[in-house]
């Protein structure tokens, strides 16, 4: 299974109390219910509002096959103007 590079930013390293952190998954799908799983509940409504990104392109099909060495973003909404 590969091995996945994951980056927390703003509301998503608050919850998960890390910038980033290594785990296994086959797909993206996959990646974010198994963080989802170990997480407490702010952090997996986080997951649930939130953006990813494979190695900075836009995943919008969460069924995309990750590739050991592969860095995926979890980037929750942002405020701002």
């Amino acid at each position: 299974m590969p091995t996945i590079t994951v980056r927390f930013f703003a509301a998503a390293r608050e919850a998960f109390g890390a910038r980033e952190s290594q785990m296994n998954a086959e797909t993206v799908d996959e990646l974010v219910t198994t963080l989802a799983e170990a997480a407490g509940t702010q952090a997996a409504t986080v997951l649930s509002r939130s953006s990813f990104l494979v190695n900075s392109v836009a995943a919008t099909d969460k069924s995309v096959h990750l590739a050991d060495g592969d860095t995926v973003d979890v980037l929750p909404p942002f405020a701002g103007g």
